[in-house]
């Protein structure tokens, strides 16, 4: 008797927790809310080959005080133009040097000019040999057969790490690290999911297998919310956290991301007033 009091009780909780974040994704899941989440970049761009380079380097740079991510995202695609991708892929391929010279006073927190440079010429050499962003993860995916370690070849080749040339701060991380990689989940997560807020576009894998990003934020929100009790925002905190909330949207697990996030973004919304 005690068991089937047990499930019901957690059958409730459960039903009450989703109708709860439904609750608040029909209040804040709109396109009106996101300034100043650096996704408002990727609304500017209807080619799918423009956004994913956009959204790479917005999420690269996700890190740090928003009025500061916003600035240094803009001072990238500045010189890009209306068309990145074919900024990247002019005739005679883009040098490094040529990225530092153009980014030589780029700054932000940890990310120089330099580290920017390394970045978007790799971005350049693999659209020539893979024709996408995409197409690069599906490599990964067909080589690896896990989404993580399909990540891991991700990072790898866009940052060179196998050749020794990830220096200091990484702009891209892997899981092999260990670490919750917020900002690469969070470029996969807007590559993919598709409403009125992600602008999705890839299929090379479902939103059912999306990673919940997860900062210091999101961490402190699962606790509130019984969705974890780890105390490190690492790897293993981001599974189970994502897997806590694929029992409530199994098709889509980072379903309520951004609308728990906007009380980390936006002035006036704080989460202790709604839990």
């Amino acid at each position: 008797m005690k068991n089937n009091e047990d499930l019901t009780r957690l059958s409730s909780d459960k039903a009450r927790l989703k109708a709860f974040l439904e609750g608040l994704y029909f209040v804040y899941n709109r396109r009106e809310l996101v300034f100043p989440d650096p996704l408002v970049f990727l609304y500017g761009y209807d080619d799918p080959l423009d956004r994913e380079v956009v959204g790479l380097i917005a999420s690269c740079l996700a890190y740090g005080r928003v009025a500061q991510i916003l600035k240094s995202v803009e001072k990238i695609l500045a010189p890009m133009g209306a068309c990145p991708h074919c900024f990247l892929l002019e005739e005679k391929p883009r040098s490094q040097s040529f990225f530092q010279t153009l980014f030589k006073d780029f700054k932000h927190r940890f990310t120089t000019g330099k580290d920017m440079a390394a970045l978007l010429e790799r971005v350049s050499q693999i659209l020539r040999e893979y024709g996408s962003l995409e197409a690069l993860l599906k490599e990964g995916l067909q080589r690896e057969g896990t989404l993580l370690a399909a990540l891991n070849f991700f990072s790898h080749e866009l940052t060179l790490r196998k050749e020794g040339l990830r220096k200091g701060f990484p702009l891209l991380t892997a899981p092999e690290d260990g670490s919750a990689c917020k900002r690469l989940s969070l470029y996969l997560k807007w590559m993919t999911r598709r409403d009125e807020v992600d602008p999705g576009g890839w299929t090379a894998i479902s939103p059912k297998n999306l990673l919940m990003p997860t900062d210091t934020h999101i961490h402190r929100i699962a606790l509130q919310l019984g969705l974890t009790k780890r105390k490190q925002a690492d790897l293993t905190t981001v599974l189970e956290i994502t897997q806590n909330f694929a029992k409530l949207t199994p098709e889509d697990p980072t379903r309520y991301d951004f609308v728990l996030s906007r009380f980390g973004i936006r002035q006036g919304l704080n989460i202790s007033d709604v839990i």
